[in-house]
């Protein structure tokens, strides 16, 4: 983007940091929002939406970096002296009044003139669609209609922008799914920013002009609803937007990717030559054809077949992984298919971990290495720095009362055969890449357990 558009932003956050309680909350969020843009801020518990939405709204104010809005630094001012209003999930209405009150009170608040107060409130419920409901007590009305109150209370102050946090939570499906569409609509019609967040894909891909994908307080991408989807920029973004198919691979060179021991041209290059990726595939972009066919990229077997309504979820077991492809045409457990694979069906992704392992800086201190609170004996090394190569196989996932540590599982994608988990030691500070059959809870503790025979313990100078 050019410099003079992000200097002219609505509202520009620089190098904001935040965290509680020791743990790091924002990480040098950096991040701009253009005027009348409908932004949804997306991630799963705990990844600093909901934070990043608060300092903009002035309820906490950040440990460094600037909140700006419209060019003006804005830190120290409070919530009610900002040109921006919010709506949270619980709508906090006011229940000994009727829908009138509740709309007009900041109004009221305001000293705005009666007339002047009842132009807007009038104007505001038609656009929320609560024409005629005026004289109603709010505790008379449905869980949409409460929030379309809590919305037009909002909106009737005329705000520059409207933060919204998760206001469609405590709806049913049927109810919060024409609530996207209606929220998108009154976001149009009034020609004002929204910030929403949200821990729902699909609803960010229905309402927003812009979303920003965020894990451990940075963001992982930022785009448009179809560009995310189509280019995840990492294996994240792919597994959190969507269903995918996401496997180990290798870069072969520019345009030319290996999978299940074929090679496939693809779209993609900068990745070097013989380098491992993630390759992501999605479901709906692979065709499937009779295996008797014979024109087949590979063959596999159908294992699990769901009617999802407009088209068929199959899994199906292909050179040792298990593949997810949405098809119009519903095929039989058992049948023998063939899978074709176009260049433009690979998106070709950096590892986190280039190399597939974890290496662990430690010291020798007589012929002893300490790690994780565990010990290596009898290593033949002199003291000082060694590096510990800890593949992800040697660190086993085990109940908490089991375990040799207890760690933070950060993120969790399965690869065709194995889960692959990102797990944070709260002692260290270090993250380790850890291989695994068992499904787990994200964002939760959970215990591992490491297999001393797998680990080599080298010198610092050998790493390098």
């Amino acid at each position: 983007m050019a410099n003079s558009e992000k200097e002219n932003a609505l509202i520009n956050l620089r190098g904001i940091n935040m965290s509680y309680e020791g743990e790091k909350i924002l990480d040098n969020l950096n991040l701009y929002i253009r005027d009348k843009e409908f932004l949804t801020l997306l991630g799963p518990s705990g990844c600093g939406k909901t934070t990043t939405l608060r300092i903009i709204g002035g309820f906490i104010t950040p440990e460094s970096g600037d909140v700006m809005f419209q060019g003006k630094r804005i830190n120290d001012l409070p919530p009610h002296k900002r040109n921006i209003n919010t709506v949270f999930q619980r709508y906090a209405l006011f229940p000994h009044l009727n829908v009138y009150e509740n709309v007009a009170f900041g109004l009221e608040v305001k000293k705005v003139p009666k007339d002047e107060i009842k132009k807007r409130v009038k104007k505001m419920l038609e656009i929320v669609d609560l024409k005629g409901f005026e004289h109603r007590r709010v505790t008379k009305l449905s869980g949409g209609q409460q929030q379309r109150v809590a919305i037009a209370r909002a909106l009737v102050n005329q705000p520059k922008v409207l933060l919204l946090d998760e206001p469609l939570g405590a709806l049913d499906l049927k109810l919060r799914k024409e609530m996207q569409l209606e929220l998108k609509k009154i976001q149009q019609q009034m020609e004002i920013t929204f910030i929403y967040v949200t821990h729902d894909q699909e609803e960010a891909m229905t309402m927003s002009d812009t979303i920003i994908i965020m894990k451990d307080g940075i963001i992982q991408q930022i785009g448009s609803p179809e560009a995310i989807y189509n280019e995840p920029k990492n294996a994240f973004v792919a597994d959190f937007i969507g269903e995918a198919n996401i496997f180990d691979a290798m870069m072969v060179k520019d345009d030319l990717v290996s999978l299940c021991g074929k090679e496939f041209v693809c779209l993609d290059g900068g990745f070097g030559e013989n380098k491992p990726v993630d390759v992501v595939i999605r479901p709906e972009d692979i065709e499937l054809k009779p295996a008797s066919e014979q024109n087949s990229d590979l063959y596999g077997v159908v294992q699990n077949v769901i009617f999802k309504g407009v088209h068929y979820e199959m899994s199906i077991q292909c050179e040792g992984l298990e593949w997810l492809v949405h098809s119009t045409r519903g095929w039989k457990i058992g049948d023998k298919v063939g899978l074709t694979l176009i260049p433009d069906a690979f998106h070709i992704m950096k590892r986190l971990y280039a190399d597939n392992t974890n290496h662990v800086k430690a010291q020798v201190e007589d012929g002893t290495v300490s790690f994780f609170g565990q010990t290596i004996e009898g290593v033949n090394l002199s003291d000082g720095e060694c590096v510990l190569t800890i593949p992800p196989t040697a660190i086993e996932v085990v109940s908490l009362d089991m375990a040799d540590l207890k760690v933070y599982l950060e993120s969790l994608i399965y690869k065709g055969v194995y889960n692959e988990l990102i797990v944070y030691d709260y002692d260290t500070k270090l993250n380790l890449l850890v291989h695994s059959m068992n499904d787990e809870q994200v964002a939760t503790d959970i215990g591992i357990r490491f297999d001393k025979s797998k680990i080599t313990v080298s010198s610092a100078e050998e790493v390098q």
